[in-house]
């Protein structure tokens, strides 16, 4: 068994104590930063515990909430409810003949299910495989291949329907069900006759070092490959985060609660999932994205902290500041949201002991706007929210700082597949706006002499599946994964992501080029969705970019015209003008060799359906390149 956790009224918030990182110099430069374990290392047992040791320690705390069929109904589940339910469904997973080691593919949105799965699977010893549901039928064809799964749970009919042309192409696969159709229902009602002791036994025999799950990197270019995570990855991630982000997980102030609406496909939701079933937090599993169907689920759930991405968070902000100017009111908005900013810097002035926090006037300000501003764009999100976790990309000093003086504060993180989610996070105590955080208590960072980022710890994956090598090739043999990420440490161990190696640009004139600071700048603008920076062996660096619909609209119609589609617009010189000054504003960032001297509009965005997005809203370069050569060829004219 794993050590169970302590929970509420024992921390009365009283954060851990505070460790700063040690930081090693070379060169004159910060090369290392690495801050000691929170917790204590997982030595036994696995996360099949967690729902058992959850029922028998609290079995009448809510640890997770089911979304209604019609999403504004939730009904609670107890530890010891959970308890039995993953108790069924791993016995219905053994009555069908599925033995330790198999590995169970599960394609399905962010849903109940979907967590229920993942603790049945590991309790009946098996190894789960996430499948993105927006993925072709070649990437799940491929998935379900190169794990040699045997069964897969979809969510929809359609779903499985589509991969039935396939079945000879995976002789594996012997089972196949579907969520819709009641088929997980049906597992735990076959079970019936499986001794409870046979569940025990194969719980018993996990331990650490065994394999939980396999999750397949969605990747910019080539083939994904399966990272191998073991149960002690995940439980040295999730134990450290939670004494980390002690107010999103232990603070005996609010009924604690957390909606996870990013894919449960990506390590990301699935880490934070098991964080909350570990320290007994309310789950829940919102399935869309879209804002229509998203604000329901907030509104009905009350989070008090959510999962996030910087395009959602800069999503949030425009529309509130596009509602502003449609009523007549932005110019109160833009001094609300000076107010914020500087709120926000003054309370990191106060945490890092650089200043002595908001004074009175400032207060007394950010009091009046509350109600007329951040209260509403709080409400937006169920209106208990109080901290978000973020992650994917850089959200932006100006951002960050926004948010915290609107009451919400942001941790932001970064991380990969391979370290089971974050290695390095935002400490609670001592926040530095523009960062990404101090390395994960248990982590060490390195930058390498070419900037790469290299990263050890006990949440680093152990290695990458190769059924033709016979299993688990290890990813990092010297103890160190090196990440692909460019980046810089400060005197206090902060990380800053600078880019990634193979995007690195390098101009005819042999000036290299990071693009992902200038492409998260423009990204933020209200009139734009995506952005991508080009210019590598080309004689300067040039932008794609792709108009946002809503941002467009909500520009067209104050400007007294009616909407039209983003196509139509394309050569219209009163955008290009308002588009030009955005690059100007982003050219601020760089040198002039590595500003952007030219840009085209394309007519349309890039998404996951038109494979220029992976399903972490990555782009995909390669593609984006193919498929607009000619806007590419236009951008450099001979």
């Amino acid at each position: 068994m794993s050590t169970p956790y302590t929970r509420s009224s024992d921390y009365d918030d009283a954060p851990p104590a505070l460790v700063a990182p040690e930081t090693r110099r070379l060169d004159g430069a910060v090369r290392e930063a690495s801050v000691p374990a929170f917790a204590r290392p997982v030595t036994h047992g696995s996360l099949a515990d967690l729902p058992f040791e959850n029922a028998e320690a609290a079995p009448h705390t809510v640890v997770l909430s089911r979304r209604g069929q019609d999403g504004d109904r939730w009904t609670d589940v107890t530890a010891e409810r959970f308890a039995a339910q993953v108790h069924a469904v791993a016995k219905g997973l053994i009555a069908e003949g599925l033995v330790p080691g198999d590995r169970i593919a599960v394609m399905a949105r962010t849903r109940y299910e979907w967590t229920l799965l993942d603790f049945a699977a590991w309790a009946a010893g098996l190894v789960t495989v996430p499948v993105y549901p927006t993925s072709s039928v070649f990437q799940v064809r491929w998935i379900l291949q190169d794990s040699g799964a045997v069964a897969l749970i979809t969510e929809t009919l359609g779903q499985a329907a589509a991969i039935g042309p396939e079945r000879d192409r995976l002789p594996d696969l012997r089972h196949v069900w579907v969520m819709e159709k009641g088929h997980v229902e049906t597992l735990a009602e076959i079970g019936g006759h499986v001794p409870d002791a046979e569940v025990d036994v194969r719980r018993g025999v996990l331990g650490p070092d065994t394999l939980a799950t396999l999750i397949y990197t969605s990747g910019t270019t080539g083939r994904p490959k399966g990272c191998a995570l073991t149960h002690g990855n995940f439980l040295a991630e999730v134990d450290n985060a939670i004494e980390l982000l002690y107010p999103v997980f232990k603070s005996s102030t609010d009924d604690l609660s957390v909606l996870l609406f990013l894919p449960m496909s990506h390590v990301f939701g699935r880490m934070v999932a098991v964080a909350c079933v570990r320290a007994r937090v309310r789950l829940g599993h919102a399935p869309s994205l879209k804002p229509a169907e998203l604000l329901p689920d907030m509104a009905a759930f009350k989070p008090t902290c959510l999962l996030a991405i910087p395009y959602m968070l800069e999503k949030v902000f425009n529309t509130a500041r596009a509602k502003a100017e449609a009523g007549g009111r932005l110019t109160s908005f833009d001094r609300a949201v000076n107010t914020a900013v500087r709120y926000g810097e003054a309370v990191e002035a106060q945490k890092t002991g650089t200043g002595n926090g908001p004074g009175a006037t400032l207060r007394a300000a950010r009091s009046f706007y509350d109600p007329l501003v951040y209260r509403r764009i709080r409400n937006a999100m169920g209106g208990r929210v109080r901290h978000a976790i973020c992650g994917g990309s850089p959200l932006g000093r100006r951002l960050g700082a926004f948010y915290l003086g609107a009451g919400i504060e942001i941790y932001e993180g970064y991380g990969l597949t391979e370290t089971t989610g974050a290695a390095t996070v935002t400490p609670p105590q001592k926040p530095r706006l523009g960062t990404v955080g101090w390395p994960l208590p248990g982590t060490k960072i390195r930058i390498a002499s070419d900037g790469e980022i290299l990263i050890a710890g006990g949440h680093v994956l152990r290695g990458y599946w190769d059924p033709a090598a016979g299993g688990v090739v290890p990813a990092a043999p010297d103890g160190w994964l090196a990440t692909g990420d460019l980046g810089a440490l400060d005197d206090e161990g902060y990380l800053t992501i600078t880019g990634r190696k193979k995007e690195m640009l390098i101009t005819a004139g042999g000036k290299s080029v990071a693009p992902a600071p200038l492409e998260n700048w423009l990204r933020s603008h209200p009139l734009i969705s995506q952005a991508m920076v080009l210019g590598d062996g080309r004689p300067y660096v040039s932008a794609l970019l792709t108009l946002d619909p809503d941002g467009l609209t909500h520009w067209r119609q104050m400007n007294g015209k009616h909407p039209v589609p983003a196509k139509l617009l394309i050569g219209d010189e009163e955008l290009e003008a308002v588009l030009q000054r955005a690059i100007d504003e982003a050219n601020k960032l760089v040198s002039r060799p590595e500003s952007i001297r030219r840009f085209a509009v394309l007519p349309h965005d890039f998404t996951e359906a038109t494979g220029h997005l992976t399903p972490s809203m990555k782009l995909r370069r390669e593609a984006i390149m193919r498929d607009f050569a000619v806007e590419v060829e236009g951008l450099y004219p001979r």
